[in-house]
This record gives structure tokens, sequence and C-alpha cells, in this order.
């Protein structure tokens, strides 16, 4: 086997096609859109390249076959959070082999530790934890949904072999929209619709300005007792609700407000892999045809839920309830889809599993973030829990 450094314009090409060769008799894959993947390490597009690293390597068999690829990162805002400098590791792909995986695994390992880290997290991504971040422990029959890692069964026993443990699971839920609402939820909506201090809505009319906006603001008081918290900026807001206004259905972003502040949000878009599994993985000018023609004919019959959050203050009070009840009435009662999923909650916040569950949303799938300990004597441990404050 041979390894080398993805830094010419054939070896890209071989890194980034990869997973055609590894997927290609798996009917339920769908392969990453490759504009997403380079906007990954591509610094005019991604920000945490302008302090942070990253590099890419091709395994090749001795027929010069590619049989596997790894990216490795250090992102400059989180890599000194830990007990442990840490660094990432991530596209990690490969054929059954586990000296392949090591040679690849190694590879990442090296080079993180000589920029000073002393473990690698991954499988995971130089970006947000809503895309490209896990391995694939429960549910290899279903799709995957827009953005989210997909790999055959046996990169399980290749990543804990080499030594990788578990960091965290990310649970991912699944709510039929066909199912009606507990009766208490419908309750604590009309608890809700009728107190004039109180107003529910969608997005319909509303300026990207003013949901940015109102998604910052409840992101802000919603997740303020989470580990390495910071503050949500306006500016990284609008650029967020740019992103998705191309493929967004303002009547799938529900807010809740007291006295007009948002307290509460349901932002979902509709299932964009829907529509992706038709353009093999490259969203250029047939690709946007493609995409165009499939949404026309309302080829997406589910929506993904990417946040659902409460303010800090109004958390226990049902309101997520209340949320699941309005899109109830005004998403499943007028057939715009039929099933939801729940981006996914890490098993370290018991609070946000439980509102799920109490939702009547089933864990349908399982991703885990597993972490490698350089030093192979530092003990291990797990995630720690969000308790309540």
């Amino acid at each position: 086997m041979e390894l080398k450094r993805a830094h010419t314009a054939p070896l890209l090409k071989d890194w980034m096609q990869l997973p055609w060769s590894i997927y290609r008799n798996d009917t339920n894959w769908i392969p990453h859109l490759k504009q997403d993947v380079e906007k990954v390490f591509d610094p005019a597009k991604n920000k945490l390249l302008k302090d942070g690293q990253v590099e890419r390597w091709v395994l090749y068999d001795d027929k010069g076959q590619a049989i596997g690829r790894v990216a490795a990162f250090i992102n400059a805002k989180t890599a000194y959070t830990e007990k442990q400098p840490t660094g990432g590791m991530g596209f990690f792909e490969c054929i059954n082999d586990q000296q392949a995986a090591n040679t690849l695994l190694d590879a990442a390992r090296d080079w993180l530790k000589e920029r000073g880290m002393e473990a690698m997290d991954g499988p995971i991504n130089l970006g947000d934890r809503n895309m490209f971040w896990g391995l694939l422990i429960m549910n290899f029959t279903d799709p995957p949904i827009y953005g989210t890692n997909y790999n055959p069964p046996y990169y399980v026993d290749l990543l804990e072999n080499y030594g990788f443990q578990l960091w965290f699971n990310q649970l991912f839920f699944k709510r039929s929209a066909q199912i009606p609402a507990q009766p208490v939820f419908h309750r604590k909506y009309q608890q809700l619709a009728d107190d004039p201090k109180i107003s529910m809505h969608d997005a319909v009319g509303r300026s990207v300005e003013q949901i940015a906006q109102d998604f910052c603001t409840v992101y802000n008081d919603a997740w303020v007792d989470h580990e390495n918290h910071k503050p949500m900026e306006m500016a990284t807001a609008l650029k967020i609700v740019k992103a998705m206004k191309p493929v967004m259905d303002r009547r799938l972003l529900i807010f809740i407000r007291y006295e007009d502040r948002p307290i509460a949000m349901y932002v979902s878009l509709p299932e964009l892999n829907e529509i992706f599994r038709h353009v093999n993985g490259d969203l250029n000018w047939m690709g946007k045809l493609k995409f165009l023609w499939y949404k026309w004919r309302g080829t997406v019959q589910s929506m993904t839920g990417i946040v659902f959050g409460v303010a800090k203050a109004w958390q226990g009070k049902g309101l997520e309830g209340a949320l699941i009840v309005f899109a109830e009435k005004n998403i499943v009662d007028k057939k715009l889809y039929k099933d939801t999923v729940l981006t996914w909650v890490g098993d370290f916040n018991p609070r946000m599993v439980k509102v799920c569950e109490n939702l009547g949303a089933e864990n349908y799938r399982t991703l885990a973030t597993y972490r490698y300990l350089f030093d192979r004597n530092t003990p291990f441990e797990r995630h720690p829990i969000i308790e309540k404050k």
C-alpha cells in the first residue's frame, strides 16, 4: 500500500471520488454534494481555515487503485477547550481492511501530534456539528438525511479496533406527522393561544433579517447552559439563514413569542436528500436543473428539524408540545409533509432526549462521535452530562 498526501489535482480527484467505489453496491447510499465537501477545505468559504489547519490523504493498493482516504483538522477555536488539546479526523472511507484503516488513521494521528495535539475526535468535520459528523452505528437500512454521515457497519470495527472510544452518541429521532399530538400538548397550545402576551407564527412574510434575529435570540437564550457555549452573533445567524434561503419553506420555521420576544423555535427544512439522491453528488448545472425539477414535482415528503429550542426561562413549561401542535395544525393537517426527523441530540443532553421522547418521537438512528487519546495510558472519560441548572 502507498499513502499519498492529496496535494495535486489528480490526487484530490481520487480523494473526492473514492466513496463511489466503496458504496457502488449500496442502494441506501446518497453521496454528499461535492460542492458541500469542497467548502470545508476552501479558505475562501471556511472561515475556520483562517487560523485552523487541514490535511488530506489517499491510500492506494499495489495496483494503484485508491482504497481509502482521510482528512485531519485542527480547529483553533475548539482545540484547546478540552483536557487534552484535541484535533479532528473526518471524511474517513476505507475498504474492509484493518491494516489499510490503521495506515490512514496513523497518518491523521501523527500529523496532529506533530502540531501539539494529544487526542483526535472522529469522524468529525472542520465546521458545525450538523454536517459530516459522527459514525453510523445503528440503522444501516434507512437512507441518510442531508449532511449526515453514512457508512458500512464494518467501519465501527475499524475504528474501535484502532483504539477509538465512544465520546458520545448522536441520537436521531423520527416522528410520523400522521400521528396526532398528545391531548396534553393541545391543552398547552390552547392555553398559550389564549394568552394575549403570547403569539405563535411561522416565517411566512418575514424577511431574512427578521428570521435571523429571531433565530439568534432563541439560540442564545436556549443553549446558555451548554458546554463551551458562546453567544451567536447576528452576523452568524444571518449567514445561516441566507444559506437556508434557497431551500427553505417558510411554513416550516415556527416561533413562539412573549411580549414580542421570541422564546421558542422549531426550525425545519424539506428533507433535501429526497431530491439530492437524483443528482449523484454534484450540484452542477445539470444537478441544479434536476433539483428544480424534483422540487417542482413535490418530491419531498419529509421535513428535517434542524433546530428545536426553548429559552432557558421557559423550559419545562410545555412550549415544546405547543410547537408540535402548531406544526400539526398548519403543516400536517394541510398534508404538506408526512414525516419529520429531528436532527441529532447528544446522549449527554438528557433533558433534550426526554423532550423528544415526550413528543412521541422514536430514536430511529444513532451515530457516534469517537475520541482517541494519543497517550494510551491516560484514563478515558466520556463527554460530561449536561446537568439541569
